[in-house]
């Protein structure tokens, strides 16, 4: 891998993290696309630090009055932060289910196969479009029962090609949750699940290989710049009412990447 598309990698892995078109069937498609093997667990590691960075900056506010609000003597005035605290434990749990059962195997091989991650991407634009073709615009805060419904969401988002945000969002509105309020919910889910999933790698990582130690950091720089950048499209997307536009985006990315890998590349 190198320095070139350490940072293209790195971008997509940023860009696609928070937006709802998917990062694993992104990062899937593009190594494809590219010709690139593996980066290894190193690079893996570092790029997924630095989205896990963005968002930690990002919503350092509300994640630095959940950490006062679970310490004791516990404040009056940070009850609903200590509800967030237990709601993001109840999201957690499916995922967590998931990571340590048979299914995270079937689930992880579909990385070998780019065209079942295009069609999935194909799934990711119909779930964007739900809450608008069933009419359901929540009012509601978050509540254990719609924090559940993004667990759930998150759960199926171990499938590349099914984005984490979008699958996240949409259940908690189709729950019955306000857009904004899933929304940011849906990012301060990522925080354990990002870090999660980076404790999971580090267990089998390498030797750092210092040659390429600069493509690393470079790749893990812009993941955090591009990551920064797309959690505030998202939410600037949610709050003009165009969180939908991005199924547009999956279904011509999803027929393109179908049509390459299944009659032109693979054929």
């Amino acid at each position: 891998m190198n320095f070139l598309e350490a940072i293209v990698l790195g971008l997509v892995q940023g860009l696609t993290e928070f937006l709802p078109v998917s990062s694993s069937g992104h990062l899937v498609l593009t190594q494809r696309f590219l010709g690139v093997d593996d980066p290894g667990v190193t690079f893996e590691i570092l790029v997924h630090f630095g989205t896990l960075l963005s968002v930690v900056i990002y919503f350092w506010k509300p994640l630095w009055r959940i950490f006062l609000a679970i310490l004791p003597p516990f404040r009056s005035d940070l009850a609903r932060e200590r509800r967030l605290f237990g709601y993001l434990i109840i999201a957690s749990i499916p995922a967590g289910i998931v990571g340590f059962s048979p299914l995270k195997d079937g689930f992880e091989s579909v990385y070998e196969k780019p065209a079942t991650v295009a069609l999935l991407l194909l799934v990711t634009g119909a779930l964007l479009l739900l809450p608008r073709m069933l009419a359901r615009r929540g009012k509601e805060p978050v509540r254990a029962p719609s924090a559940l419904a993004m667990g759930i969401g998150q759960a199926f988002a171990i499938l590349p090609g099914i984005s984490r945000s979008g699958a996240t969002i949409v259940s908690g509105m189709l729950a019955g949750t306000k857009s904004s309020d899933a929304a940011e919910f849906s990012f301060l889910m990522a925080v354990p699940a990002i870090a999660a999933a980076t404790l999971l790698e580090a267990k089998d990582l390498d030797t750092i290989d210092m040659s390429l130690l600069t493509n690393y950091l470079a790749g893990a720089v812009v993941a955090f710049l591009s990551g920064l950048a797309a959690i505030y499209t998202v939410l600037e997307s949610i709050r003009r009412g165009k969180f939908e536009w991005f199924a547009l985006y999956c279904f011509a990315a999803g027929i393109g990447c179908f049509c390459w890998f299944r009659f032109g590349v693979a054929a």
